[in-house]
């Protein structure tokens, strides 16, 4: 059978967990676009292209394998079931609580003439399922569910439509899952959910406290927050991540616009200001923080001034990267009912203009390591003739193939940038390249 999955780290992770039950019931797992019997697309919905890419995606399946059962799960699933039904070839339609319950859904996992639903109310999703998944580094770092849900109510937004309210896993089950992640040979643990800041609020508990106990397993080098609200983000966290020898210095910080009449629009839940000090607060705490923001252009009501404004803010904070959303129309959301909507080739040059801008950040962001020595945990990509790795600012690092393998952690003295990789090599053989040299040299 095959998987495949759209969308967050999260998704990545409960596609981890659903396709351990298919292994533990004797299925052989083959990469998505091989033959297979049996085919689960865990899907997403943040915008109308992932919506399109399902349907593409499934009609790929079936060209490869026509007679495969096909099963369509999550975001996409939860929220537009009878639309996915009606994709000739797809078998079962399985809503965002029951695709934790495959095998109770789909009895024979046989063709059907007409696709089945199994789809609950949202209101229903009060469950926690285990989740957790090896990125594409292989087993250096994994994705470990600890949140689901939200409670905010952006105006853009159908993830609590798709995910229901928030609500988040124990301490003590979290970290078990994360000791038996070290004890498969993970080294860097990243934690995910649509909103992790808001973890164990409703559980008489919060993130600062799953960062202490997590910190107390001794085998796991490093633990990286996913992404965190700019008003869960508190300086007390800030201050505790900058002491802290394994919470890896990088910030993910969602902005989505630098213009506080667009941001009121959005419904967000602080103001240009509040997020400026912010940053600036990060980057004094920890000069060499790796900071980024996710920003959306185009929302209905954007003017050519709101979004020069966003530029210029954006320009001016210390940021070291930009994730940029083109602003796609999303059904049952208070923002598709706004006036003002941008044509289509304007929030294209928008979004390029602000792409452009996040290569020169990082570029920038990138030189200010070169000359200096950083801790990498290199991984199993390998391009061209360089391991690839990250610190734990997230700073891409590529060293000789030869010179480490994949989760070691080395120390690399970064020498310079090729595009927008970090290049160097391990301290320790630079060292005895010098020494070398120098003793050639005085031999000469």
């Amino acid at each position: 059978m095959a998987f495949h999955t759209l969308g967050c780290k999260l998704n990545y992770a409960e596609t981890a967990a659903i396709s351990k039950q298919f292994v533990e019931r004797g299925f052989r797992i083959v990469e998505f676009g091989e033959p297979t019997d049996v085919f689960v697309l865990n899907t997403c919905t943040v915008t109308e292209r992932t919506d399109r890419e399902c349907r593409q995606l499934v009609r790929r399946a079936l060209r490869n394998s026509a007679d495969a059962c096909t099963i369509v799960v999550g975001c996409y699933a939860q929220l537009q079931a009878e639309e996915i039904a009606a994709i000739d070839g797809v078998d079962f339609v399985l809503g965002s609580r029951e695709k934790f319950s495959i095998f109770q859904h789909v009895e024979d996992f046989q063709k059907r003439a007409n696709a089945k639903i199994a789809c609950s109310s949202i209101l229903e999703a009060t469950d926690f399922g285990p989740a957790f998944s090896g990125g594409s580094a292989g087993r250096t770092r994994a994705f470990l569910k600890v949140q689901d849900g939200c409670d905010y109510r952006c105006s853009f937004c159908t993830i609590p439509l798709a995910r229901g309210a928030s609500r988040s896993q124990s301490v003590e089950t979290t970290v078990e899952q994360a000791r038996d992640l070290v004890s498969r040979g993970y080294r860097e643990i990243v934690l995910t959910g649509v909103n992790v800041g808001d973890y164990g609020r409703s559980e008489g508990t919060d993130l600062m406290s799953l960062l202490k106990r997590l910190e107390e397993i001794e085998e796991l080098r490093r633990i990286r927050i996913s992404s965190i609200e700019p008003n869960l983000l508190t300086h007390d966290m800030i201050n505790y991540i900058r002491r802290s020898h394994k919470i890896c210095h990088h910030f993910h910080v969602p902005l989505q616009s630098g213009n506080d009449y667009v941001l009121k629009l959005m419904r967000r839940r602080y103001l240009t200001n509040y997020y400026r000090d912010l940053i600036c607060a990060i980057r004094e705490e920890i000069p060499d923080a790796g900071i980024g923001a996710d920003v959306i252009v185009g929302f209905p009501g954007e003017t050519e001034f709101h979004f020069d404004q966003t530029y210029r803010f954006l320009v001016d904070l210390p940021l070291s990267y930009l994730h940029v959303f083109t602003y796609s129309e999303r059904p049952n959301t208070l923002a598709v009912n706004l006036p003002g909507s941008v044509e289509p080739a304007t929030r294209a040059r928008r979004s390029e203009m602000l792409r452009t801008l996040s290569v020169k950040k990082r570029r920038q962001f990138y030189e200010s390591f070169v000359g200096r020595t950083i801790s990498v945990l290199m991984e199993g990509t390998v391009e061209g003739n360089w391991r690839i790795g990250h610190t734990s600012h997230y700073v891409r690092v590529g060293i000789p193939m030869s010179s480490a393998q994949e989760n070691d952690i080395v120390d690399v003295r970064v020498t310079g940038i090729d595009e927008l990789l970090c290049i160097g090599g391990i301290a320790r053989d630079l060292l005895t390249q010098r020494l070398g040299e120098s003793l050639v040299g005085v031999a000469a």
